[in-house]
């Protein structure tokens, strides 16, 4: 079996059930010996799959994550809000954005400029989000209470002046965001970049994903603000809709 084969093979024991190795463990689950299994991790390591866990094991990194979760673009949500998304970004000018919740974070997996769109940096298929801050990931955890129980918590990272982080602030934000149904961003994320998102629910409320169009700031205001509040959650509740009764 050649290095790359065998990395893989390493990499395949990493998942939902079981996150974290030690190095005697995976040599024992591989049946490789020590010496290779630890030149083979360094090399993930290094190559930015994996790191080293506090007491010294080995996890897999969000770089590894975004890559799977660029594959999710052929899930059926996608299929349902791509003409919405495109709707939107056609109306508005703005971009339009498709995330799914995960453990790491909110996962962009489509997304639609529109013609006078203000490119983001940083945002594409499969970027991972931290979900206290931008419209799509805050709709989402408002939305979601297994998310804010192991979300909401002391330390969380300020990107602006404007990053609600604080617990207690942040909890009192995401019953406003669930109360109204959406949520409006305004340069929290990145500076003079506004967006407005909804949740798209399941039939119990449970948190599918969010749809959700950024922009220059500027353009998120007042009337126009309206507008897009009312054509992105009509989207979220027509796209909710549609997997519903796909679902049965």
């Amino acid at each position: 079996m050649g290095a790359l084969l065998k990395a893989c093979a390493l990499l395949d024991h990493f998942g939902a059930d079981r996150s974290t190795w030690t190095l005697t463990e995976l040599t024992e689950v591989s049946g490789m010996n020590k010496t290779t299994v630890h030149r083979l991790m360094a090399t993930l390591i290094h190559a930015g799959w994996v790191d080293r866990t506090p007491d010294g094991g080995y996890r897999v990194t969000v770089r590894l994550f975004e890559i799977g979760a660029s594959a999710l673009a052929g899930l059926d949500i996608r299929s349902a809000a791509r003409s919405f998304m495109t709707g939107l970004a056609a109306e508005f000018g703005d971009t339009a954005y498709l995330m799914v919740p995960a453990d790491e974070g909110a996962v962009c997996i489509d997304k639609v400029e529109g013609s006078g769109s203000l490119v983001v940096a940083g945002i594409n298929i499969g970027t991972v989000l931290p979900y206290h801050a931008a419209a799509g990931p805050v709709a989402m955890l408002a939305h979601s209470p297994e998310l804010r129980d192991t979300w909401i918590r002391p330390g969380l990272q300020t990107y602006t002046s404007r990053t609600v982080h604080e617990p207690g602030d942040l909890a009192a934000h995401l019953d406003e965001v669930r109360a109204a149904g959406y949520s409006v961003s305004e340069s929290d994320f990145l500076e003079g970049v506004s967006a407005v998102a909804a949740p798209i629910l399941d039939d119990v409320g449970s948190v599918l994903g969010s749809i959700s169009i950024g922009g220059r700031s500027e353009n998120f205001s007042g009337e126009v603000l309206e507008s897009k509040i009312a054509h992105v959650t009509r989207a979220a509740h027509r796209i909710s809709a549609a997997l519903q009764a796909a679902r049965g």
